[in-house]
């Protein structure tokens, strides 16, 4: 095993580079974008509502996988074609967007509505009122749900390899099709997806800790991935 990990572990290791760029990428567009359907859910008038609603229930009832093969292999029937980097990127950030949003909402509310309605009264805007008094708060307490999301994202970057993208579970098999050792290759595989799972909820949990209000912020016991919830 050692041998084999010695000699083929740097060849999968090449894969991470392409998985977080893939992750990051996906993870900020589906930031933005769950914005935007947690204020439409919870602001927007009726048409807003339903369209939000409507795009969070495709994704979320429908396999990441599925979405994936219509980007990369069924836009291109109407004219959109996509390399399989920029085709994972678009599926996970549109997936990821739909769960963003749903913990953004309950982030935004918790916060007590007297807030938005003292910051009202005290000649604020709704839009300045929200950025300004409600967002930074409901941005903190949503930080424990948006990390579990931020690690399952990670593991999800392995779909790519269905549509030919090199990164860990791509190189993994090629090291297996080489060797006809597959559970070795995929146990490697499967090291590194463990590594930086926990690196990445390490960090998410530093950012918890610094970003939090005593007396304001919740912060209980260690849940996944040694998480605070």
């Amino acid at each position: 095993m050692w041998k084999f990990a010695l000699a083929h572990m740097p060849y999968v290791l090449a894969g991470v580079p392409v998985a977080v760029e893939v992750w990051v990428l996906a993870m900020a567009a589906g930031f933005v974008f769950g914005l935007v359907l947690a204020a439409a859910r919870l602001y927007g008038d009726r048409l807003s509502y339903s369209l939000a609603t409507f795009y969070i229930e495709v994704f979320r009832g429908t396999p990441m996988i599925v979405q994936l093969l219509i980007v990369y292999l069924g836009l291109p029937s109407v004219g959109l074609t996509f390399s399989p980097f920029v085709a994972t990127v678009i599926t996970m950030g549109l997936n990821t967007a739909a769960y963003q949003a749903e913990y953004f909402r309950g982030s935004i509310q918790s916060v007590s509505r007297g807030q938005l309605l003292a910051a009202r009264a005290h000649g604020m805007s709704g839009y300045k009122a929200f950025v300004h008094v409600v967002l930074p708060q409901a941005l903190r307490r949503v930080i424990p749900q948006w990390s579990n999301e931020a690690i399952l994202e990670f593991k999800f970057t392995s779909i790519a390899y269905t549509i030919g993208l090199t990164e860990i579970t791509a190189r993994a098999s090629e090291v297996g099709s080489d060797t006809y050792k597959y559970f070795w290759a995929f146990l490697l595989a499967g090291i590194v997806y463990l590594v930086m799972t926990n690196f990445i909820a390490e960090l998410l949990e530093w950012l918890q800790r610094v970003t939090a209000v005593p007396g304001v912020t919740f912060t209980g016991s260690k849940g996944r991935k040694g998480l605070t919830t």
